[in-house]
């Protein structure tokens, strides 16, 4: 495998890698599932309450990534749109790291509102917004294979990347949140999350911030 192949590779990796981080964090909603298991005391209601959490989270990445599948057609201005996404990327991750109050807006969310709840939480913390350079790095490897193609063909393939990206991203994030669930509700109980819960708010304001510096280094660094 050339070093060419491994560029999409790494970035398709990326994405599946950060799904698995955004599930594992209780912040994403897996201990919602856990609950809904507990209350009817049943393995069914779990895995019901994860396709909601989904759900939402799968939308509200699309409609993070959507747009800039639109914007990353004008090749011209590809380079300004991605180090523009980065500076945004990192502008969002040092404003969770100073505020990391969760948003009102989910205090008034009924609990049984699992999608709605799943969507407005990954759009409060940037869950799609992290996905964006890796997004814009995968549509460039696809750009330099094909060469010079229709604003409507790139549009196209932007799309459809797009699509993939919020999918296998969503899929991954419901599988190691769900596989969390899990494993508190058969094996270690509520007792084991109260005695280790973990707060990943500034760990993941911290990593929008590196994402967003990293892509930014590698941008300036081709554009010279």
């Amino acid at each position: 495998m050339s070093a060419a192949d491994w560029t999409p590779a790494g970035l398709w990796l990326a994405v599946v890698v950060s799904g698995i981080y955004h599930g594992v964090n209780p912040g994403m909603g897996w201990p919602l599932a856990v609950s809904a298991g507990l209350m009817d005391k049943s393995p069914r209601a779990l895995f019901a309450a994860l396709w909601p959490l989904s759900i939402g989270h799968l939308l509200a990445v699309l409609l993070i990534v959507l747009p800039f599948a639109l914007l990353a057609a004008l090749v011209a201005w590809q380079r300004q749109i991605q180090i523009g996404a980065s500076l945004l990327v990192i502008a969002f991750g040092i404003f969770r790291l100073i505020n990391r109050r969760h948003p009102r807006a989910l205090a008034r969310i009924r609990p049984t509102q699992l999608g709605l709840w799943s969507f407005v939480v990954a759009i409060a913390h940037g869950a799609g917004l992290m996905l964006v350079p890796i997004y814009l790095g995968l549509c460039r490897a696809g750009e330099s294979d094909n060469g010079h193609i229709a604003t409507s063909v790139l549009i196209g393939a932007n799309l459809g990347t797009a699509v993939e990206v919020a999918f296998i991203h969503s899929a991954a994030m419901i599988a190691a949140g769900g596989f969390s669930a899990w494993l508190v509700y058969r094996y270690l109980g509520l007792r084991f999350v109260s005695r280790s819960w973990f707060n990943l708010d500034a760990v993941w304001a911290t990593s929008l911030i590196l994402v967003g510096a990293l892509a930014l280094a590698i941008n300036l660094a081709e554009w010279h």
